[in-house]
């Protein structure tokens, strides 16, 4: 047994031993921050991409830089083939829509624009080769720059400088197309329209936060409202007027190529504070009404409908239509009986201009007969078939509740809890996991911004979050500065609902399909547990080509998701010519989530193919 006493020699050497251990660990754990601490030159790739915005040509050797807490995870190997390497795609297809494809629409039904539709191709003829830029592509103008001027070699349509002459639409100079803020219905522009909006319209309240804009030309009404705080979804189709959504997106406004047809539109009921049709060509007062109902049903109770050009303002214009008084008349007439149909009260009409109010709930509609939707589910509507009924009005308690819950006034709508979520409507979404999704996005998104500091600035200002569910990264993200399309995936929990409650915009789109845009039209992709969630469903490959069709050039990938499934991506977009990173979750290395980060290269057509850059 050892003896319990110790003689003054151990008294002596215990503490210079707990000295020397502690000196040792010091000295090791400072040389391990040396090593690991890199040289400190920040994001140096974002900068550069801003620095050569006018002379956008080759892109820059270094790559993202990330801060040291940030480690770098090892791919790991597998027995599966070697990474495959993409071809470039024909010249032709430099604008190339999968599911709008000029050829394949004509083979469908003109009646109810069927053919303006979505129509995507089977598998077997998707085209899996890579997108490539116009030569002479230049990075966009910064926003707000952008919302003005574009380059020419970005876009290279004149057609509507010359269709739209003197309508004010669009300019062409020298090398950029300049685009004045005017519109068939607002000659006097964009600003001077909204202002007449505003006094009957609370635009500029908090009240108005979400639009949508039908058959929105160049979205020239959204590119305005985005100063007043407004966030417009604006809509096209693909047809002769070229790339008018292509247009609006390289301003940097929200658009989607879309059209009022046969099938439901694709977003939520209760959506939108506002819808507004400029001389849209919608035949509003045929089938029954069922272009007004589908308004009625994405529109918020207390939402307000404009409509401005045909039929309004008939008796000037009707000889410049090549209409007679009566047919014109007859079909304003109908619209305001539909109008009178869906308990839509008319607050305005002036010259070329009609505004009307949706009420806040059903109590005061006094309908004498209408035909009332019979789904249990009016946010059910990908592919779903549109029909001439009236989406019932969510129960109230008394004349003054809104239909659905009444939202609060934007910014403070951002945060504040749902009604939806406060009502329990979303399956497994409570009001505390939703403010416990606020936090962690906000964590998230800081941990981002260490990554790539130009996260959050004019740098990034098209964004799309490809798997939003509540819309928390969107929300942690908000400045006026950007703006974001939440798109909830169709197997996935509905939850677009919630996003538009926030004062956001998105879409519901399946990614087994190309998206409804043209190429190169958003700055940054991010994604959260996407691949997880289509790994039984469809090929990551056609996922990917996908994103890379709709990127810009050098723009930016932020994927969240299993390390596995990640080292599955990361080995695809080896072939895809991307610069990538995979680095450890912002709590440690011991967390099986990590993320992927990637930058596609520029590379515009004539290049010779490059070597696909080492993934390190």
């Amino acid at each position: 047994m050892a003896s319990k006493y110790h003689g003054p020699n151990n008294k002596t050497r215990r503490p210079i031993s707990i000295l020397i251990v502690i000196g040792l660990c010091c000295f090791f754990y400072l040389i391990g921050i040396w090593q690991k601490s890199g040289s400190g030159k920040g994001d140096k790739l974002a900068l550069a991409v801003t620095e050569q915005t006018a002379d956008c040509n080759v892109f820059p050797p270094s790559t993202l830089d990330f801060e040291s807490h940030h480690n770098y995870v090892e791919m790991v190997e597998t027995s599966e083939p070697t990474t495959k390497r993409f071809k470039s795609c024909e010249t032709k297809y430099t604008d190339y829509t999968p599911c709008h494809e000029q050829d394949r629409a004509m083979t469908f039904p003109r009646e109810n624009m069927i053919y303006r539709e979505r129509h995507c191709p089977p598998d077997d003829e998707k085209l899996r080769c890579l997108i490539l830029a116009p030569k002479g592509y230049t990075t966009p103008f910064p926003w707000p720059k952008s919302r003005d001027y574009a380059y020419y070699a970005n876009v290279p349509y004149k057609h509507l400088t010359v269709e739209k002459a003197v309508q004010n639409w669009v300019q062409f100079q020298g090398n950029v197309f300049k685009f004045p803020g005017g519109g068939t219905m607002f000659p006097k522009g964009a600003d001077a329209y909204i202002d007449e909006l505003a006094s009957v319209v609370p635009i500029g309240s908090g009240m108005i936060r979400t639009a949508l804009d039908t058959g929105c030309g160049v979205a020239s009404w959204g590119a305005y409202l985005l100063k007043r705080n407004i966030l417009a979804m604006s809509f096209a189709p693909k047809d002769n007027h070229e790339a008018q959504v292509q247009f609006a997106l390289e301003r940097g406004v929200p658009a989607v190529i879309g059209v009022l047809g046969s099938i439901r539109l694709p977003y939520p009921s209760r959506a939108f504070d506002m819808s507004h049709c400029s001389r849209c060509l919608i035949p509003w007062a045929s089938n029954e009404g069922m272009y007004m109902m589908e308004v009625d049903r994405v529109l918020r109770p207390g939402g307000y409908w404009i409509l401005s050009g045909p039929p309004l303002n008939w008796k000037t214009y009707h000889r410049v239509w090549n209409r007679t008084k009566e047919n014109c008349r007859a079909e304003q007439k109908r619209i305001e009986e539909y109008a009178e149909l869906l308990c839509w009260e008319k607050k305005y009409e002036k010259g070329d201009v009609a505004i009307w109010r949706k009420n806040i709930n059903g109590k005061s509609c006094r309908r004498t007969s209408a035909n009332i939707c019979q789904t249990m589910d009016n946010d059910n509507v990908w592919y779903k078939k549109m029909d001439a009924c009236i989406t019932p009005y969510p129960d109230v308690k008394n004349s003054d509740e809104v239909a659905g819950g009444e939202l609060k006034k934007f910014p403070a709508r951002l945060f504040a809890v749902p009604p939806r979520i406060a009502n329990e409507m979303v399956p497994g979404v409570t009001v505390e996991s939703y403010q416990e999704d606020n936090k962690l996005w906000k964590k998230h998104v800081t941990s981002y911004k260490r990554i790539v500091s130009l996260l959050g600035t004019t740098r990034y200002h098209n964004i799309m979050d490809m798997n939003a569910e509540l819309g928390g990264f969107a929300a942690a993200l908000d400045s006026p500065k950007l703006w974001v399309m939440n798109v909830v995936p169709t197997i996935a929990e509905n939850t677009l609902g919630v996003v538009y409650e926030r004062g956001l915009i998105g879409i519901y789109h399946d990614w087994c399909e190309g998206f409804s845009t043209y190429p190169r039209t958003y700055d940054l992709l991010h994604a959260n547990r996407l691949f997880t969630l289509y790994q039984d469903k469809c090929e990551f490959e056609d996922i990917l080509l996908e994103m890379d069709r709709v990127l810009r050039p050098e723009g930016l990938i932020i994927l969240r998701d299993g390390v596995e499934v990640l080292n599955k991506v990361r080995k695809i977009a080896a072939g895809l010519r991307w610069e990538t990173k995979l680095v450890d979750h912002e709590d440690g290395p011991l967390v099986p989530e990590k993320i992927f980060v990637a930058v596609k290269q520029y590379v515009v057509e004539g290049d010779e193919d490059q070597n696909t850059p080492n993934d390190e």
